[in-house]
């Protein structure tokens, strides 16, 4: 497969997770992550507080499109605080998140517990170098149903639905 240029490929498993099984795991690292999917395109503008250290990050992300299930081409272009307020400026959607790691089976997995509108959507998700080894992923006891390539679960689909839907696909996966 041909990526295209200065692109890596992530490959990521995504997973529902039931807020109350966050109860009793060793969370770490908490961040808060607030994202602007920009409109007329597929990119996304991202900034990280490590809510521990207060250290700050700021990217512009462009994702090409899933090529294989949990595998998509990306480009991430780290900014200055300057930089991503110039282009906070351009229309889009918000969503916010607080990102903590979590460990098992000796991999590290990330669970985001939306904010805001979304409050109570939980995702978890992991990354791994190579298709097989994210096949291959030990799936965590608190991952209710897996939504790897699922769209109603992007970060962009969310960041536009409407809240009431998004409560009830998650009940509806969530069963």
């Amino acid at each position: 497969m041909q990526l295209p240029k200065y692109a890596a490929l992530e490959n990521e498993r995504r997973f529902l997770v039931r807020p109350d099984a966050l109860e009793g795991l060793a969370l770490s690292r908490p961040r808060l992550i607030r994202d602007r999917y920009l409109e007329g395109g597929r990119l996304r503008l991202r900034s990280i507080v490590d809510e521990t250290t207060g250290a700050r990050e700021f990217k512009l992300c462009k994702k090409y499109g899933a090529v294989a299930q949990g595998a998509e081409p990306i480009v991430n272009i780290y900014l200055s605080e300057a930089e991503h307020a110039a282009f906070a400026i351009l229309q889009g959607a918000d969503i916010a998140k607080r990102r903590w790691s979590v460990g098992h089976a000796g991999r590290t997995f990330s669970l985001d517990v939306f904010l805001g509108d979304l409050d109570g959507l939980v995702v978890s998700e992991a990354e791994a170098p190579t298709q097989e080894e994210l096949l291959a992923l030990p799936i965590p006891p608190w991952a209710a149903v897996e939504i790897t390539g699922q769209p109603a679960f992007s970060g962009a689909a969310l960041a536009t639905a409407d809240p009431a839907q998004v409560r009830r696909l998650t009940a509806q996966a969530l069963g």
